[in-house]
């Protein structure tokens, strides 16, 4: 039992680490879930844009994968 104190200190360490990277990866999710938001809406701001032009229309780089 004399060395009670360097296992206290030991698990407190260990556990303050662990708490550490805990938060670590939920602030690091939190940032990937705002930038999927992001790229969602700008996704389907593309799509609306796309569905909303003639598939004939000068400058666009690909066809349209409808048939007409």
């Amino acid at each position: 039992m004399e060395n009670l104190g360097y296992l206290f200190a030991a698990y407190s360490i260990i556990f303050a680490a662990i708490f550490l990277y805990v938060m670590f990866l939920w602030r690091r999710q939190a940032r990937l879930d705002n930038q999927l938001r992001r790229l969602e809406a700008q996704l389907r701001e593309v799509q609306e844009d796309l569905a909303g032009k003639d598939p004939a229309v000068p400058g666009r780089r690909f066809k349209s994968p409808v048939a007409a």
